[in-house]
């Protein structure tokens, strides 16, 4: 009997042997995974936890008129307000929550769900006036809070002359990114590189202080300045508001006015125009009345319409300014002289395969003509005249050669 339980107990403690072996094999296999497969993506983690970075935006550059001393647009320094909630007591953050959400005007149950969130930075409301965020910093101060909020600078666009060469300029979005005319045309020169501020913060979450802190300094972008003169403009957009009211324009209209000897752009304009710090809001007066009515589609449609640079974008008929051309290629061409008179006659019209073209004053023809008093007259029929003799081939090479046929290279986006 005696044999038999030692032989019993000797078995308890065989089994018991290989089960803690079984066991320190397991272990071991995990402790190699860990260490040899898994290591990367626990090492990432483990920063993530112990890393918070912030952005740190970078001072859109200035944009000049031709003088370089008008500033069209600017960016002046605002704040972005984030926190970190590992670093928020917890008794703290309802209170916080509410704060928060009273100074910036916020909704309180979602500021609080950033709060409470298990991440290391919630950004909470980004481009902040100054005074804004001087209640935040007193209010901490009042209620010894010292970490979990970040109060960082950071830039928004603003536009000094509001509606001034909108369509040439252009805005910019929420994240001070280029959306529209200059703006998004020198997106890349005008945006610089944004900085960062890295903390690194313990297992419990709490910062190490400034020996913990890297701070990467932004890169401004780079100024331009522009061939439009900001008189000129301003004088261009006021006749053409003018002129579109008196003539009942409904399509609006647009102006060039340009340098003839360099074909630098010194004013562009569109009627109507928009306001630049306000580039969402409608500027028809009976449109406001209804906005939030609108479908998204509709509203979407109409802004659209309101940014689009007509200049630029839509298609034209020359018209008589395309006389000068005709004009040049005829005395090239050897088929008119300048001043010789009773070079041609004008009739009233001219009948062009079938169909009559009248002139302007057709009620009483110009009659005897020489070129120069052709384009003096604007007369329809001597240019047509002229243009079948030049041909069509002829005439579409001296196109060519002017450069009616190649793409102007304008620095706004289509």
């Amino acid at each position: 009997m005696e044999e038999k339980n030692n032989l019993s107990a000797k078995k308890r403690m065989m089994l018991g042997l290989v089960l803690y072996m079984l066991v320190c094999i397991v272990l071991v296999c995990r402790l190699a995974y860990l260490q040899f497969v898994g290591a990367s993506q626990l090492q990432a983690k483990a920063e993530n936890q112990q890393r918070s970075a912030r952005e740190v935006g970078a001072r859109r550059g200035t944009i000049y008129d031709s003088s370089g001393e008008t500033v069209l647009a600017v960016s002046s320094t605002v704040y972005t307000v984030t926190v970190n909630p590992m670093k928020i007591p917890a008794d703290k953050k309802e209170i916080l929550a509410r704060k928060l959400s009273e100074i910036f005007e916020l909704n309180y149950e979602k500021v609080l769900k950033r709060v409470n969130k298990k991440s290391a930075i919630e950004t909470i409301i980004k481009r902040q006036d100054k005074e804004k965020t001087d209640s935040l910093r007193a209010w901490m101060e009042e209620n010894e809070i010292y970490v979990g909020i970040n109060i960082d600078e950071d830039t928004k666009r603003y536009y000094p002359f509001s509606n001034l060469a909108s369509h040439i300029i252009g805005f910019c979005g929420s994240d001070n990114q280029g959306l529209e005319g200059i703006e998004a045309k020198y997106e890349k020169i005008l945006s610089g590189k944004s900085g960062e501020i890295n903390s690194l913060t313990d297992a419990k979450g709490q910062s190490f202080g400034d020996a913990g802190e890297n701070y990467i300094e932004p890169t401004d972008g780079k100024d331009l300045v522009l061939s439009i003169d900001s008189n000129i403009q301003a004088i261009v957009q006021k006749h053409l508001e003018e002129a579109c009211i008196d003539n009942v324009c409904t399509d609006g209209g647009s102006i060039i006015a340009m340098n003839p000897q360099t074909g630098d752009i010194l004013a562009l304009a569109n009627y109507p125009s928009y306001d630049l710090n306000s580039p969402y809001q409608p500027v028809d007066e009976e449109l406001k009345a209804v906005w939030q009515d609108l479908e998204q589609v509709q509203r979407s449609n109409y802004l659209m319409g309101m940014w689009r640079n007509k200049a630029i974008a839509d298609t034209y008929e020359p018209g008589s300014t395309f006389k000068l051309v005709t004009a040049s290629a005829s005395l090239e061409e050897g088929l008119a002289e300048v001043d010789r008179k009773g070079a041609f006659a004008c009739t009233g019209a001219i009948e062009i395969a079938g169909v009559r073209i009248k002139c302007w004053r057709y009620y009483r023809p110009h009659g005897s003509e020489s070129l120069r008093e052709a384009l003096m007259n604007s007369c329809n029929p001597v240019f047509i005249g002229l243009g079948q003799k030049i041909g069509k081939e002829k005439y579409y090479g001296y196109l060519n050669k002017f450069g009616f046929l190649k793409k102007t290279g304008i620095d706004l986006p289509r």
